[in-house]
């Protein structure tokens, strides 16, 4: 299967570079994932294709406002970092931009100083390892300095930091939003809690790896990027109780779809665990666990699109992806909605 079968056109001016007014009132695209039906809804009607007993699986993870905009020390040369990895309590794994100016032992400092910043080592792929110093708690320091990370296709300013964090976020760690799961508030949580749906909440902390083009002409020989996930006891027993009482599990989001994929056994049933999942779903693969799967639209050509494929058929996907773009729904990150049942 070669990566170009997951292409298709898509104006400009779809990509959506600011979240919808109210959350819930993007468009969500309905489709059967064995007959290709489609329907044409609000991001608020989803609760009409939930059923009691089922399950919500939530991906709770926080955005880290993970790009800081610093200077050279002694010389104020403009850099921009790119927090990637935490390896321990003071040192990241980072990209650098420009690059030239971070060689080992080069020092930087943001914030007129409130955090300082030195090269201990490079990466073959031109990362950086870099120690900070501060003074308090760094979550809250970079909270204060930090801008967040937002996907290169979104060129205008965010004005509020919170559109680009779910409202049961919970966990920091992401260097991209769960964005299937931007589309709640609180207000809909409390009425699927009504209407007798089960949610459950697991931790994926997104990578930028998951915007990495697929640079293989053929999928199967592409390598996924490893990214950390958890999932608890109470978690694991609320889908296995779901599982074994005839309900459905419906993954919000991508992420959430990896995780449960990752940990699912044979039987369709998971247990709590902890580790780095670097699955790679694409057509052909068997699902263990998901029974339905809400998500955004996705970039031509990545991996995102070709695990939706799998789940329904590259067909109905790709013939879907057709009439989102001529019925002019919004793409990507801040755009609308999929739920394919």
């Amino acid at each position: 299967m070669k990566v170009k079968d997951f292409d298709y056109y898509l104006p400009q001016e779809l990509i959506a570079q600011h979240p919808a007014e109210k959350r819930d009132k993007s468009r969500l695209m309905v489709v059967d994932k064995n007959t290709g039906e489609i329907e044409h809804k609000i991001f608020k009607d989803i609760i009409d294709y939930l059923k009691p007993g089922d399950c919500l699986v939530l991906n709770n993870t926080r955005v880290l406002p993970a790009r800081l905009i610093g200077a050279k020390e002694n010389t104020g040369g403009k850099i921009e970092f790119l927090l990637l990895k935490r390896i321990d309590e003071k040192k990241w794994e980072t990209l650098v931009k420009p690059g030239k100016r971070a060689k080992i032992g080069s020092r930087f400092e943001f914030g007129d100083g409130k955090l300082k910043a030195e090269v201990k080592s490079m990466g073959e792929d031109g990362s950086r390892i870099v120690e900070f110093e501060y003074e308090g708690i760094f979550e809250e320091v970079l909270d204060e300095l930090g801008q967040m990370p937002l996907p290169p296709y979104i060129t205008e300013k965010l004005e509020d930091k919170e559109r680009y964090q779910t409202v049961y976020s919970k966990e920091p760690g992401s260097a991209a939003a769960p964005t299937a799961g931007l589309h709640f508030t609180e207000e809909l949580m409390k009425k699927v809690k009504e209407k007798g749906v089960k949610i459950a909440f697991l931790t994926l902390h997104v990578g930028l790896g998951t915007f990495r083009p697929v640079k293989v002409e053929n999928i199967q020989e592409h390598h996924m990027h490893s990214e950390y996930y958890t999932m608890s006891k109470e978690t694991a027993d609320t889908i296995n109780e779901t599982k074994e009482n005839g309900g459905r599990i419906i993954a919000v989001g991508t992420t959430s779809c990896r995780t449960l994929e990752t940990i699912g056994n044979e039987n369709g049933k998971v247990k709590e665990q902890s580790g780095w999942t670097d699955i790679f779903i694409y057509p052909g693969c068997k699902f263990k666990i998901i029974d339905a799967l809400i998500t955004n639209f996705h970039l031509p050509q990545s991996t995102l699109l070709m695990l939706v494929s799998a789940f329904s058929s590259k067909e109905i996907i790709m013939n879907a992806y057709e009439k989102a773009v001529s019925e002019k729904y919004r793409f990507f990150s801040f755009g609308d909605s999929m739920i394919i049942k």
